[in-house]
């Protein structure tokens, strides 16, 4: 059993043949997957909740990603309070910030990630967190985290640091905030030893596996466009580097999933309990 707990299933890569790759993720053991609500940004803010409300073996998350952040407005805000309340959003997300592109000036970045966070804290929702910084300095991870320890803790909430690229300090900053640490299929890739390094200190019992496809493809899909289907392999390598198999990781990172999200029942026609 295993569950790919951040996808993009939305995507213009999968309108070919999206039934055919939810079928294979789930012949592959993929019992669960969360479905991305960030979408092309707004106006559209339920691209999750359509394919949550298509799927019974889905959830969804809503939230302005980094990269729309400019896009962010009252409209946006209260449209997306009012989807939080659907029984199938679990969680508000993806959101924080990305000084890589700078598609969004970073004091909007800031401010739309602070407004988020009170809407969520507000809606009892975890957070997902997008976190990159840029190639010349970590600062985008020390704002993030600030702002995190800052704004979020106190709320008492926790959240998920997604495809998490970043050292064991950062790593160790969120969860004594109460976070989940998510691997995602970049740990395979030759030069992500810093990477494996983290996964090597997080505990088990905060770990999550997922793909972010379309992109990010492990190992030996590298190249191609990433499906659910494919976090077998972050398991495989999470699994190398703790002495555990493949199918002794996706058993703990999914009951890790269902634990954190308050998911009581393993039963995919039911909704979490909140």
């Amino acid at each position: 059993m295993f569950v790919d707990s951040h996808a993009h299933l939305d995507g213009k890569q999968f309108d070919s043949d999206r039934e055919q790759v939810i079928e294979r993720a789930r012949a592959a053991g993929v019992r669960t997957m969360v479905a991305i609500g960030n979408g092309d940004g707004p106006p559209q803010l339920d691209a999750g909740v359509q394919l949550a409300e298509k799927y019974p073996f889905m959830y969804a998350t809503i939230g302005v990603h980094p990269h729309e952040a400019r896009l962010a407005s009252e409209h946006v805000y209260s449209e997306m309070q009012r989807l939080a309340r659907h029984p199938k959003v679990i969680a508000w997300g993806e959101i924080g910030l990305d000084y890589y592109y700078d598609h969004s000036p970073r004091d909007t970045q800031k401010e739309v990630f602070v407004r988020q966070m009170e809407l969520a804290g507000a809606a009892k929702l975890p957070i997902v967190i997008h976190c990159r910084p840029s190639d010349k300095s970590e600062n985008a991870w020390e704002d993030c985290l600030r702002l995190i320890e800052e704004q979020w803790a106190p709320k008492g909430v926790g959240g998920i640091l997604h495809c998490f690229t970043g050292a064991w300090i950062h790593a160790k900053r969120a969860l004594d905030v109460g976070f989940m640490v998510s691997f995602a299929g970049n740990i395979t890739f030759p030069k992500a030893q810093q990477i494996r390094d983290a996964a090597l200190q997080v505990p088990l019992e905060k770990i999550l596996i997922e793909t972010d496809c379309p992109y990010l493809a492990p190992l030996p899909h590298r190249g191609k466009r990433n499906e659910p289907a494919y976090v077998l392999e972050t398991a495989r390598k999470l699994g190398e580097l703790r002495g555990l198999s493949m199918e002794e990781i996706g058993e703990l990172t999914s009951r890790n999933f269902y634990n954190f999200f308050k998911i009581t029942e393993m039963d995919e026609n039911k909704v979490p309990a909140r």
